[in-house]
């Protein structure tokens, strides 16, 4: 019988795995909040159409990808549990409501669509179609405010800096759906996207402000790590991403300008991550490495985390791949 007591004696090659993993996290948070932003700016983008061929074109740019997209948020919470479960008991018992929340609006996200296409009638699409944009705004509001109160270390449902974090991740998704559908359609909504696009960033870099400055004024301790210069210097990459969006979309070099939104996702979820540290629950003040899982199942995870998120970044290259370019008017949802 193979001898496993290696797995015991201490992390695998020497690794940092503690620290991996807590990197590890904030790299699936922000990869959600990239592929299924896009999706989520997408349903607000919707809310502005009058046009019922935008709105199916819309409905079918997102068709393929949004239940694939989605499956970042359970890898999320699935490694959050596997690495750190006593910070998923916390944060999970302390905002139970918000999450039930986050979860009705992804369902209301993805119902939406579906009942949507069912019958050819102005009013029960015109239902439909509003329940798809509070799905799709809803969803990241709420996610924002989660992960505000995680910072935070609240112990209550609506903060004001929860509130600020909520609407700055609504405002990125919709950089990013604008991105996205420049990319997915043809020419016709260039113009509002464009527009819908610049707005949007202003908002964001708005919001991010503010939602700095609320959360060194509602928890002192922060104050340090905010004006750290790895902060300061994500702040700065922030500023150039946002300049080269705007300029990106006026060129017409979509892929390029949602490249640059990803950017400013992964930035977001790098600064979430830099405020947490070295503490992964601020409530109770507990360290990555107090909160880490024993030796013996965090090599197994390690080992089963390098085979399988190759073959799902894998996937996911095969799925976009597969259906890649611009949406043609003979396709649907």
């Amino acid at each position: 019988m193979t001898d496993l007591g290696w797995l015991d004696a201490g992390p695998i090659f020497g690794l940092p795995l503690p620290e991996l993993w807590f990197g590890l996290l904030f790299v699936m948070l922000g990869t959600f909040l990239f592929l299924d932003g896009f999706d989520f700016g997408a349903g607000a983008v919707f809310a502005t159409r009058d046009s019922e061929a935008d709105r199916e074109t819309i409905l079918a740019a997102i068709g393929p990808f949004w239940d694939g997209n989605e499956v970042w948020l359970v890898v999320f919470g699935g490694a959050l549990f596997a690495a750190f479960p006593s910070v998923y008991a916390g944060l999970f018992s302390r905002h139970y409501l918000l999450l039930f929340g986050v979860l009705g609006a992804l369902i209301l996200r993805g119902l939406a669509p579906e009942m949507y296409e069912q019958r050819d009638d102005e009013t029960w699409q015109r239902w439909w179609g509003r329940a798809f944009v509070a799905g799709s705004v809803g969803a990241p509001l709420l996610l924002g405010v989660f992960v505000g109160n995680w910072l935070l270390g609240a112990t209550t449902a609506l903060t004001l800096g929860g509130a600020l974090t909520g609407l700055t991740v609504v405002a990125l998704t919709v950089v990013s759906g604008v991105a996205f559908l420049q990319v997915k359609t043809r020419a016709g909504m260039d113009a509002d996207l464009q527009r819908y696009g610049e707005g949007a960033i202003a908002a964001y870099l708005v919001a991010v402000v503010l939602t700095l400055v609320a959360l060194g004024l509602t928890r002192p301790g922060l104050v340090p790590t905010l004006t750290s210069p790895a902060v300061l210097g994500l702040v700065v990459l922030t500023l150039v991403l946002a300049g080269g969006y705007v300029v990106l979309l006026r060129q017409g070099r979509d892929v390029a300008a949602l490249a640059a939104s990803a950017g400013l996702t992964y930035g977001l979820a790098t600064v979430v991550a830099l405020l947490l540290y070295p503490t992964v629950d601020p409530a109770s003040g507990t360290s990555v490495g107090e909160a880490i899982v024993s030796t013996l199942p965090l090599n197994l995870m390690s080992l089963g985390a390098a085979i399988l998120l190759p073959l799902v970044a894998t996937y996911f290259v095969v799925l976009y791949t597969a259906f890649s370019g611009p949406i043609e008017p003979s396709e649907g949802y």
